[in-house]
């Protein structure tokens, strides 16, 4: 048995189908008709944009609008001013059109690699997509196809492009395993929309694989079966029985309120990272947007998005939503997360240094322009305003004098806004933790980041294999600094979410619901199953489990003993 990342649920029963990349290895050469060359990119150029729309369109039948927008994206990456117009100016000194292109895409490529963040590696994947594809274009090589696949089929690929899922037939398609890929990478994306189990990240598995072989992929808990005895494919079919089960009784508790079983309401919302991810999440009965991450509106670009293109997001985000609540999170760049032509210096800690509310208390005209796009998005729909990073009350007091300071400019100007618009805290840090009575009084709401939370808290690096068995919300410090930050939101009268991945765990919903939190904010498809598991719980119950696991000393008791009781 191999084991990866659990990227798309369900279970599939197949025989594989190695997609084996083509070949594009070429010999650079110095061009001297550079007039000829810059023709010869413009019209391959021009062949991958009107491959790619076809592409989409299969894509948009098959999975949906958001998921073709992932390719409809790559048309934008390779005509965007920048990369296009450096790569010509490579072909105008004298390089040919494949090795100016690779030049360009594999800076970019390394980039966007060198961080730790998922979303941001996922553009490094867009752009090897890119690449191949329109070199395909320039060698006259013919990209690879899995339309042909008969019924029944895995497939199996060092990286599954969005270019090659497009073709995907997912009435043939039963399965998907990838060497690399995580679970906010676009292969896992596509492959949930498909509704196609997945297994990525599972290392070395093309080696161990020859296509026609039977395979077993759990895309629930990671796991993948070469060549199964007859036990077990007895014993994954009857998995895969009783998971479609469950996944047609979540559907119960679609268009429901979110109440545990004493009654309490409680407030279940998603995390969105682009305007257009507000459909998704109405789509999948989220009741909101808890974490509108803005930096990606920052990303893929050369230049500072304007006011008025921020606006026009936020507004659009908005009116999606209608009336449902939106928590825009300010920009938050810095750690893992680079755009170049911010200009931040390299630093040797960064996840330490110069990133989130620091840049932009620092950078104070960029940061009022987003407050002005926000502020003025707030007359169109239920939005507010939240700090990431906030280590002490200085920095809270500051983002808010500029709110104010931004609101008297509008006022001025005759500009409509929600003047009673909610400023929040993102509770990340150990810092902002302890001192949480104190934020609680001049916050008008928090929402806990268990991400950052359990890493700062920890001193551990979760990409970091020697270290990341310490990375866990359910660590007995983590869990003390949880429950302070909701106590002190209680006591104050805010209200308290949760916009971190615990929020979906299903261990820690008892002990969410124990401490008082009012709001969790998870991913789309996580909505229904995360109101079904608050459903079953009771404060009195909860309480009890509660008060078990803070008597216990460690991690690995904690986990011991909520899998006995959840």
């Amino acid at each position: 048995m191999l084991h990866g990342t659990a990227a798309s649920e369900g279970i599939g029963i197949g025989k594989v189908m190695i997609i084996e990349e083509n070949s594009l290895e070429y010999t650079p050469k110095t061009v001297t008709d550079t007039d000829a060359e810059l023709k010869r990119f413009k019209d391959a150029v021009e062949v991958f944009c009107n491959n790619t729309l076809k592409q989409a369109e299969q894509l948009r039948k098959s999975a949906g609008e958001k998921e073709a927008e992932i390719l409809e994206g790559h048309i934008q990456i390779i005509k965007d001013p920048y990369l296009s117009g450096e790569i010509e100016k490579l072909i105008e000194g004298g390089q040919c059109a494949e090795a100016a292109l690779e030049q360009m895409c594999d800076m970019f490529i390394a980039m966007f690699s060198a961080t730790d963040d998922e979303l941001t590696k996922q553009r490094a994947a867009d752009v090897r997509d890119i690449k191949s594809g329109v070199l395909s274009v320039l060698l006259g090589v013919q990209e690879v196809r899995v339309s042909d696949a008969p019924k029944g089929t895995i497939l199996a690929a060092h990286e599954l492009t969005p270019s090659v899922t497009a073709g995907i037939n997912k009435d043939n398609i039963v399965g998907i395993i990838t060497e690399t890929g995580g679970k906010t990478s676009h292969s896992a994306i596509l492959a949930r929309a498909l509704e196609i189990p997945a297994v990525l990240s599972v290392d070395g598995v093309i080696s161990q694989l020859k296509t026609g072989d039977d395979v077993i992929v759990d895309g629930c808990a990671g796991d993948v079966i070469i060549n199964p005895d007859q036990a077990e494919v007895e014993k994954y079919n009857e998995k895969r029985s009783q998971f479609l089960q469950v996944r047609r009784e979540l559907e119960n508790y679609r268009g429901k309120e979110t109440l545990d079983a004493s009654g309490t309401e409680y407030e279940l919302v998603c995390n969105i990272g682009k305007p257009d991810d507000a459909a998704k999440a109405i789509e999948c009965d989220g009741e909101g947007v808890g974490l509108f991450r803005t930096e990606f509106l920052f990303m893929d670009r050369t230049s500072v998005p304007t006011e008025d293109e921020q606006f026009e997001a936020y507004k659009k985000a908005a009116l999606i939503l209608k009336d449902k609540p939106l928590i825009i999170r300010t920009l938050d760049i810095g750690g893992d997360k680079e755009i170049p032509y911010l200009g931040l210096e390299k630093e040797e800690n960064p996840f330490m240094g110069f990133r989130a509310i620091r840049f932009c208390l620092k950078n104070k005209d960029l940061f009022k322009s987003q407050i002005r796009a926000i502020l003025r998005a707030s007359a169109f729909g239920n939005i507010k305003i939240m700090f990431p990073l906030v280590t002490c009350v200085e920095e809270l007091r500051q983002g808010k004098a500029l709110v104010e300071e931004v609101k008297k400019e509008l006022d001025e100007a005759d500009i409509k806004y929600d003047k009673n618009i909610a400023v929040g805290v993102m509770m990340e840090t150990s810092a902002a933790a302890v001192i949480a009575d104190k934020l609680a009084k001049e916050a008008d709401f928090f929402s806990i980041g268990t991400n950052d939370l359990t890493g700062y808290t920890m001193a551990c690096d979760r990409g970091n294999s020697n270290v990341s068995y310490l990375y866990s919300p359910l660590q007995p410090s983590v869990l003390r600094l949880i429950k302070y930050i909701i106590e002190c939101g209680v006591q104050n009268n805010i209200p308290v979410g949760m916009c971190g991945e615990a929020a979906a765990n299903e261990m820690m919903i008892p002990l969410l619901i124990s401490f008082g939190l009012t709001e969790f904010s998870v991913s789309a498809p996580s909505v229904l199953k995360v109101r079904k598991v608050i459903s079953t719980w009771t404060k009195e119950k909860a309480d009890k489990v509660t008060q078990k696991v803070m008597s216990l000393d460690t991690e690995k008791e904690i986990t011991d003993y909520l899998s006995t009781v959840i």
